[in-house]
């Protein structure tokens, strides 16, 4: 078993603990002596939930001594840049705008107006010109996660 599923399996029994039931992983890499680690949950990742989980993990590296006695291990929060992967990051983010590239290469953008365990669905405006009137229109779109090749939140400033 490498690092990475190693660590991953130490998180998923530290999730089966009451204060991290709604804690999953997003994703952890690992680069030579550095290790990240992306979590999310359904409520919030604070900065002391990734503390604590930095020391839970720091404790059994240690023990373990699996890449050794110098290397840096980084918890966060996976934040609003990386990529939504999981349906319960999609539902989680319910009302906020996405960017959707889908495995066709289409590039959509829009709110997330709903989601589930197979799909979401997204709505935006689109103007058209109709003689010399304009008009708009709201247009959405369904689409299952196994379309989606990356999803991101849009960050308004």
């Amino acid at each position: 078993m490498s690092l990475t599923e190693e660590l991953h399996q130490k998180l998923i029994d530290k999730f089966q603990e009451e204060s991290f039931l709604d804690c999953f992983v997003v994703a952890i890499e690992q680069k030579g002596k550095q290790v990240s680690v992306y979590l999310d949950s359904d409520s919030a990742i604070t900065f002391e939930r990734c503390k604590m989980i930095s020391r839970y993990l720091e404790s059994w590296l240690d023990e373990k001594k699996l890449i050794g006695e110098d290397y840096i291990l980084e918890v966060s929060s996976a934040g609003l840049t990386r990529s939504l992967i999981f349906p319960r990051q999609f539902v989680k983010n319910i009302g906020r705008g996405l960017t959707i590239e889908t495995e066709d290469d289409q590039k959509m953008e829009g709110t997330l107006i709903a989601a589930d365990q197979e799909r979401i669905e997204l709505e935006w405006m689109e103007e058209r010109k109709e003689n010399k009137k304009k008009i708009k229109e709201i247009k959405k779109a369904i689409i299952p996660y196994h379309n989606i090749k990356e999803a991101k939140i849009i960050i308004k400033i």
